[in-house]
């Protein structure tokens, strides 16, 4: 949209200039649009600024997903503000202009640098620079439920993912070496990769190859990665050899699971590629398993960290070198070590008992704004099942007037059908978040309470499963390990203390990066 507007002459300011602002609307999907919700959104915005004396000079509109940063009129909107730096934005309330945390911090930071003013008049709240503290982290709050409420809603792909692997089918992109059938869309043997993934096993299993000396067997033989021309690196021919995929099982949530697809290898030549890789014996691939393995990264070079046992009984773990030579020193770090760090990273989600109560009250509050969303979603997408329906009804009277060809109201059929799947599956989505907001919401906060006396009573390979569902992608430099959580456990982690004396906030902590988010 992004286009020009003038309205009725806005009051002025004590230097007898026109306080300038813009509007924002956003609807979630493109069937949204054929219904009310955008020019509800501008009468609602246009009212209050007639209200509060605001010279509206520009709208935007955004019809596309938010959990997806990159909304084009949003990212307009944001060049418009960096050059008018006395505007002011007006929207109907938080998860309207932000469902992702980047979109956060980009005004946030235009409020801090700019002193942006953000209006949410659903919300009877104004957002500046100088807000309470207490404002902007109950802000801080709602934007985490939009964001968790778009990850409810993908919930539904991942259910399809999991019953697809329990079903024995690998539910991603087929490794490379196999190819997906297009009719049966089972995985099956590339014939003409297949071999060659086979050959560099069977190289590696004598012991007279490296990964570099594989990378250049495979550059040789043309192997590339899946369907691009991307020829075969260390670390992905790390991954590959390290694959139980090839020998008819999969890894799917931690656990091995039964595949249907056929064998590339045996299990004989791939304990053998193992026992030369790790410089271990053979023996069972999941009794080789370490419990940080696959959750650190080197902090120097970026490649995993692996880990082996030494005098069978010490568990040391170091940085693979499979990009080359890592520019660090090659630094040994007992399991022991690691452990400890790691645990207290969990230690940090706990939070004290008074503020815990607080934040238990703004979930439940944030409850009502998502169900009033679902209710505006839900009759948007009744209104376009039933034109669909009613559609459908009129073509096959036509066709059976003879008005329209047969073959024509078949595909038309097809077409309408195919949309109705979609519209019914995506108002059952909507119903299923709808339940599931709230519970899920609590379920993680009151998980993040009690995770640290949960950490330290389980066994390694539990740990390892509780640490892939709190952390991501930790970096590990000479020894010491920086945690990096996932959401939303990174803004609890953050989340500021109350002190000890009056039960407010705590300004000194640490965590009050989520009161002033950079």
């Amino acid at each position: 949209m992004g286009r020009r507007r003038s309205t009725a002459p806005a009051e002025t300011d004590s230097a007898n200039k026109p306080r300038e602002a813009v509007f924002y609307v956003r609807v979630s999907s493109k069937e949204q649009e054929e219904g009310f919700s955008i020019d509800a959104q501008i009468l609602a915005a246009r009212g209050y600024a007639l209200e509060h004396g605001l010279q509206v000079v520009q709208e935007f509109a955004d019809v596309e997903s938010a959990k997806r940063a990159g909304r084009r009129q949003f990212e307009e909107m944001v060049k418009f503000l960096k050059k008018h730096q006395q505007c002011m934005v007006v929207v109907e309330k938080t998860d309207r202009l932000y469902r992702n945390l980047k979109d956060w911090v980009t005004l946030d930071t235009l409020m801090q640098e700019n002193d942006l003013q953000i209006h949410l008049y659903k919300e009877n709240t104004v957002l500046t620079r100088d807000a309470r503290s207490h404002e902007k982290f109950m802000h801080g709050i709602k934007v985490l439920m939009a964001k968790n409420y778009s990850d409810n809603l993908s919930e539904e792909i991942r259910k399809g993912l999991n019953e697809k692997a329990r079903q024995g089918h690998y539910p991603l992109r087929a490794p490379t070496g196999y190819k997906t059938n297009p009719d049966s869309r089972v995985l099956e043997i590339d014939p003409a990769k297949g071999p060659l993934v086979r050959r560099l096993f069977e190289k590696y299993a004598t012991g007279g190859f490296s990964l570099s000396d594989l990378v250049t067997v495979a550059k040789q033989d043309g192997l590339t990665v899946w369907d691009s021309s991307k020829t075969m690196t260390r670390a992905g021919l790390h991954r590959m050899l390290t694959s139980p995929y090839y020998t008819g099982v999969f890894v799917w949530k931690g656990k091995q699971v039964p595949g249907k697809h056929t064998p590339l290898i045996s299990r004989e030549l791939f304990d053998k590629v193992q026992a030369i890789m790790g410089g271990r014996n053979g023996g069972d691939f999941q009794d080789r398993s370490f419990a940080f393995t696959g959750l650190l990264t080197c902090g120097h070079c970026g490649c995993q960290i692996t880990a082996e046992l030494r005098k069978e009984k010490y568990t040391y773990y170091h940085c693979t070198g499979g990009r080359g030579p890592c520019p660090g020193k090659r630094k040994n770090v007992r399991e022991e070590v690691i452990s400890a760090q790691l645990s207290h990273a969990v230690a940090a989600l706990q939070l004290d008992e008074r503020f815990a109560e607080t934040l238990r009250v703004a979930l439940k509050e944030s409850l009502v704004d998502e169900q009033e969303y679902h209710e505006r979603a839900l009759a948007a997408l009744q209104a376009q099942e039933t034109k669909l329906v009613d559609r459908r009804r009129r073509l096959y009277e036509d066709r059976y007037d003879d008005k329209v060809p047969a073959d024509v109201c078949d595909e038309l059929a097809a077409k309408w059908d195919k949309e109705l799947i979609e519209i019914r599956e995506k108002m059952a989505a909507h119903k299923e978040a709808d339940r599931k907001f709230l519970e899920h919401g609590l379920r993680l906060f009151e998980l993040a309470q009690t995770a640290y006396s949960q950490y330290i009573r389980r066994s390694p390979s539990e740990k390892r499963q509780m640490l892939n569902f709190l952390l991501s992608n930790c970096q590990m430099t000479d020894g010491v390990v920086v945690p990096t959580y996932r959401q939303p456990f990174d803004l609890i982690a953050a989340a500021p203390r109350m002190t000890q004396e009056n039960g407010s906030l705590d300004p000194s902590d640490p965590g009050s990066r989520l009161i002033k988010w950079r």
